[in-house]
Formats: structure tokens, sequence, C-alpha cells
């Protein structure tokens, strides 16, 4: 039987454990990657090392910036949920 999206997201993410368990050295593990992401930046920057730190702070920023409005979207739909609970319950009509 094949398996769910649901079940192969599972069994990746244990495999992805069981990988990085099994994983002396991470540093070296993922040092390929870095050097890649480094060269990245540079290229962009035109081989200035001062931009290219710029561009990577400013990569890492908005990487922050899009956690933060998608846990600020998070906590609203959860105060919006919590809120029409409320409303339901004040009427009469909740689940309980």
């Amino acid at each position: 039987m094949a398996m769910t999206a649901s079940e192969r997201k599972l069994s990746a993410q244990l495999a992805a454990e069981m990988s990085w368990a099994n994983t002396d050295d991470r540093a070296a593990r993922t040092s390929n990657a870095r050097r890649a992401m480094d060269q990245k930046f540079l290229d962009q920057a035109g081989g200035d090392p001062v931009r290219a730190e710029h561009l990577r702070r400013a990569h890492y920023k908005r990487l922050a910036l899009k956690s933060a409005i998608s846990r600020r979207r998070a906590k609203e739909a959860t105060a919006a949920a919590v809120a029409a609970e409320a409303e339901l319950d004040e009427l009469g009509g909740g689940a309980a």
C-alpha cells in the first residue's frame, strides 16, 4: 500500500534525524554548503567582501522578517479562533 503524503513526510523526517544522529562531524558535513552560500554572496557583490557580508546579513534579516510575519499571523488566527469559540459558547452553540 502506498504511503500518504503525511506518512512520506514522517518517513523523510525520521531518515533525516537518523542521518544526523550518525554524523560525527556536523561542521564538516555542512562545510560545502556554507562555502557555496558565502561564494553566492561574494559573486552577487562583485567580489567585494564587505558588500557580500551586507548581502548575507540582509538575507538572514529577510528570513527573520518572514518568520516574524508568519508567527504574528498564526497568533492572530489563533486569537480569532478562540474569540469565535467564546462567541459560540456565549450563544449556546458551542461543541461542548
